[in-house]
């Protein structure tokens, strides 16, 4: 979709009082940790951060993959030469890339953006639940870490139900499965206020932080998805949030 197509979807969206906060640039599989699928990918993001500004956001979210813990990995530099190409492009057209947030920690993320030293090209999508699920993180204390990078947030929920090697579980995502291993005997997505992310303690950080932005309600699992989005808008209405939330 693009030119006078999108030009109807932006009408269209405005007609109905609706905004778009992000964007989703997320192609699957391994985001930008394969060197040779880079050139095709970066180029398709490109077109994602045009399309997001016709429909008048600058945000474009997205997975990246795993970023290794030791910046000596070779990966490490394939995924931040890609980044530094998207992220470059994304600030020349007044936008931002969101990496979102989950396979590492918090810190590891902040060093990583860092290290490209770009502008306000590269931000963070902070999605709490994967912090939880797959890192074992303190949420407020994560916020802290990427407050300068907080461009969007994802509100969702979840548990870690035993420890996980991160790279293993995004590569199970990725591939489509790796025989032996069940994603879900480690980690379990949950309807907001059911899982181990502290949403009091999370949106008082954010507000420390200065966010202003969207709370985005993700939940594509469950036995009854919009039930659970129904549910989190009143469990944020509760929290004097509800003028923040949009739905994923």
């Amino acid at each position: 979709m693009k030119g006078a197509n999108l030009a109807a979807l932006r009408k269209k969206l405005k007609d109905y009082g609706l905004e778009v906060s992000a964007l989703c640039g997320d192609f699957g599989g391994h985001g930008f940790q394969v060197a040779e699928l880079n050139p095709k990918r970066i180029e398709d993001t490109k077109r994602v951060i045009e399309a997001a500004l016709e429909l008048g956001t600058k945000i474009v979210t997205t997975h990246i993959g795993v970023i290794p813990d030791e910046k000596s990995n070779p990966r490490y530099k394939v995924m931040a030469d890609a980044c530094e190409k998207i992220g470059a492009f994304a600030e020349n057209k007044g936008a931002v890339i969101a990496i979102e947030t989950g396979p590492e920690k918090a810190l590891i993320l902040k060093n990583f953006i860092d290290d490209i030293g770009l502008g306000k090209g590269l931000g963070v999508n902070f999605d709490p639940a994967n912090l939880v699920m797959v890192c074992r993180e303190n949420i407020p204390q994560a916020v802290k870490i990427l407050a300068s990078y907080i461009v969007h947030t994802h509100a969702k929920d979840g548990v870690n139900l035993k420890p996980v090697e991160a790279e293993k579980l995004y590569n199970s995502f990725a591939d489509g499965g790796i025989e032996g291993f069940n994603a879900a005997d480690y980690i379990k997505e949950v309807p907001l206020g059911e899982g181990g992310v502290d949403f009091n303690s999370y949106l008082k950080a954010l507000s420390g932080a200065g966010y202003k932005g969207y709370l985005t309600i993700e939940r594509e699992v469950g036995e009854n998805p919009m039930g659970d989005i129904k549910m989190a808008v009143d469990f944020l209405r509760l929290r004097n949030e509800v003028r923040r939330v949009n739905i994923h």
